[in-house]
């Protein structure tokens, strides 16, 4: 995650702790200073939509093998002993399992900050109240449209409403709630759009998802936008947080799965405020840039262990079998060991790129998608040659 509101116009919030502080950075088993990484898990992959960009291929069908309420708890107690920070509760849509606000409930209880990220077509009056009432510090909810495009994009008409009424919902219980917007070609002409509706509907926290062509989305390589209307979008973006700050209001924007943004930003402010640039690019490398398999691990509904939740094809060990922790600083698997030191095993622009202690090679995820090869250069990379430091005929 990129926090552009923090760094463009230094807001301060919960994940800046965990993105840009001195501990953030080197986490090489993701237990510097005792801390585990942020565990994303799909507590299941069934789900009442059907998004054409899903990642894990969820449908509306109930799947065998999930982990049950016991293995889930016991799974949350490992997690507690391994100090992990932050539980990103994921599905399918995650409320489509029925004892999922009894294991959110049980992680928040065991000090982990328990987070969802769902659709909200679910989420009641009733369901927002009870979060807030378990102390869920935030709720992420995907919208990638307005109105009918979004119900296009997610496969139900009226999904767009029904998200909404979500939102306003966790709103009106006092819950942390904010946007989750996956980018592409179908939609980013909406991003402004998509801030008018986070003004209107006074929506504190908006992410701004990079595509990563996984699961379905792995059929959109060719929806995503160019290099061009990339860094379009990010002056949109940037626009946009230096309104919010002027108006007075107090807005967190983020981008994520693409950290050449923060190498975008910096190029800008060096330009424009210079003395600024030069914080910013202190924050992105105690950041690091990517530190999937480092600092964020996913678990997926069968208990399997893998990188990230895009990179499931690669699988480390189950926590039906072998505790997280155990599995997580196992280094056997030629995957989790070279993504913890990776800069040496990667290759083309990724390898030679100046800014690699600020990105870190970016999206593996997607090189290996388009290429065929874990280690190759990110296609999404934006920047120009000049700008990563390549002259002519590298």
């Amino acid at each position: 995650m990129i926090g552009i509101s923090k760094l463009l116009v230094d807001t301060s919030n919960y994940g800046d702790s965990l993105r840009y502080s001195h501990s953030s950075k080197g986490t090489y088993h993701g237990t510097t200073h005792g801390r585990g990484p942020v565990v994303v898990w799909n507590c299941t992959k069934t789900c009442n939509l059907k998004c054409i960009h899903c990642y894990a291929g969820s449908d509306s069908q109930k799947y065998d093998g999930e982990l049950t309420t016991k293995e889930a708890q016991k799974f949350i107690d490992d997690l507690k002993e391994f100090n992990v920070p932050v539980l990103l509760i994921s599905g399918g849509e995650p409320f489509m399992r029925e004892d999922i606000l009894y294991l959110a409930d049980y992680a928040a209880r065991k000090g982990i900050r328990t987070t969802f990220s769902t659709n909200g077509t679910l989420i009641t009056r009733k369901t927002a109240k009870k979060l807030k009432e378990i102390g869920v510090g935030y709720v992420g909810i995907s919208l990638d449209g307005l109105g009918e495009n979004n119900d296009k994009f997610r496969g139900q008409k009226g999904a767009f409403e029904l998200a909404l009424r979500g939102i306003e919902n966790c709103l009106a219980e006092g819950q942390r709630v904010g946007l989750r917007f996956t980018i592409n070609r179908h939609n980013y002409q909406e991003l402004s759009g998509i801030f008018d509706l986070i003004e209107e509907q006074k929506i504190p926290r908006v992410c701004f998802y990079h595509l990563v062509y996984s699961g379905r989305g792995s059929a959109m390589i060719s929806e995503d936008i160019s290099h061009v209307e990339t860094r379009q979008a990010l002056d949109l973006i940037i626009e946009k947080v230096r309104y919010f700050k002027n108006k007075g209001l107090n807005k967190e924007v983020l981008t994520v799965d693409n950290h050449a943004d923060g190498v975008y930003l910096y190029l800008k402010l060096l330009k424009e405020d210079p003395q600024r640039a030069e914080k910013v690019l202190e924050l992105l490398r105690f950041n690091g840039g990517n530190r999937t398999g480092i600092a964020i691990g996913e678990v997926d509904w069968l208990g399997d262990v893998h990188p990230d939740q895009f990179t499931q094809n690669h699988t480390f060990g189950n926590v039906k079998e072998r505790k997280f922790g155990e599995i997580w600083t196992d280094l056997q698997h030629p995957i989790l060991k070279g993504l913890k030191n990776r800069k040496e095993l990667l290759k083309g622009r990724c390898a030679k790129c100046k800014w690699l202690d600020v990105c870190n090679g970016n999206f593996r995820a997607r090189a290996e998608a388009v290429t065929g090869d874990f280690w190759e250069s990110d296609p999404a990379c934006y920047l120009t040659d000049e700008e990563i430091g390549l002259g002519e005929g590298w």
